[in-house]
């Protein structure tokens, strides 16, 4: 596997470097790849940077994105965040460049870069990067900071994650120590939404279906989209809302994206394992916190059943060590 000292030494070759992640973006993959572009401009004025991929209003206070450059020769390509090339949110093809290096803390999908870098015990893509800084000669700033330590928050649910480690803890220990950064008021950016969403997050705790297995799942369809003002995406931005409830071991939100023409869900859990039933439904993640994207509602009704299977399966298990 490829070090923090090789991916330095690549950085430092080229003068001109793009910086892409993975499609429906989350903060993590966005403040991973801002952070990293602030961490190479500091570090090295002369190089051209630019993080690409298509922009979400949501996450416009963590800074503007930037086109891809037309030529791409003699570039390096950093992708971040993502374990498969389909996922990669690129307008072009990824042999167009000179060099190409994947960070990624998902479990392992499939290698398509030169040089690759995976930590899937790492809490997020930022926590990566943050290491890397810290063990290489890349100067973090205040920026790169904030970015930093929004990423990792967020894709640790704020430090509630099976993910979080001591490690995560003394990395942003260091961080926060070293740059002084307010980290009270970057929850604020975070963590703030509009009055549709939270409606429409009472709407689904209302009329959520629960099974005798502990999987919890909502349909939600184009005209309760339209009643509550929201988009196809905002159902899964709260989903971490609904954790720690007794009757809930895994839930799912399905939401139909009329423009693409996909159901999007998105599934999390407390212990069945639910990234290997995303995978089979042209998605996946994290064991506990997965996705996935499919045509019908036939295969949306076939995923349910799948998680619900894992549900029972899970509490058999369960049942099975506590007789022990």
């Amino acid at each position: 596997m490829a070090t923090f000292k090789d991916i330095y030494k690549y950085i430092k070759k080229y003068n001109n470097i793009v910086i892409a992640r993975h499609l429906r973006v989350d903060p993590d993959a966005q403040a991973s790849s801002l952070a990293l572009k602030e961490l190479i401009l500091n570090t090295f004025n002369n190089k051209n940077v630019y993080a690409v991929g298509i922009s979400a209003s949501k996450f416009k206070y963590m800074g503007a994105l930037n086109k891809l450059p037309e030529d791409l020769s003699n570039t390096l390509l950093i992708v971040l965040d993502t374990p498969d090339l389909k996922r990669v949110d690129i307008d072009c093809e990824i042999n167009s460049f000179s060099y190409t290096i994947k960070i990624d803390h998902h479990p392992f999908v499939e290698e398509f870069c030169d040089l690759e870098y995976i930590d899937d015990d790492a809490s997020s893509t930022c926590e990566i990067i943050l290491d890397m800084a810290y063990e290489t000669k890349m100067k973090l700033n205040e920026e790169s900071a904030k970015l930093l330590f929004q990423g990792i928050v967020s894709d640790t649910n704020r430090f509630t994650t099976i993910n979080t480690t001591a490690k995560t803890f003394n990395l942003v220990h260091k961080l926060i120590n070293d740059t002084k950064i307010n980290f009270v008021s970057l929850y604020n950016d975070l963590y703030r939404r509009p009055l549709t969403e939270v409606r429409i997050q009472g709407y689904i705790a209302q009329n959520m279906t629960v099974t005798e297995n502990g999987l919890g799942y909502i349909k939600i369809d184009d005209d309760i989209i339209k009643e509550f003002g929201v988009d196809a995406a905002s159902p899964g931005n709260m989903i971490n809302n609904f954790n720690y409830i007794d009757e809930i071991m895994a839930w799912a939100f399905v939401s139909h994206d009329v423009k693409n023409d996909i159901y999007r869900i998105t599934i999390r859990s407390r212990g069945p394992i639910i990234n290997s039933v995303a995978s089979n439904y042209n998605g996946g993640g994290h064991q506990l916190a997965s996705g996935a994207r499919v045509k019908t509602m036939e295969e949306v009704d076939s995923l349910l059943e799948d998680l619900d299977f894992e549900c029972k399966k899970f509490r058999g298990e369960e049942d099975e060590n506590k007789q022990c």
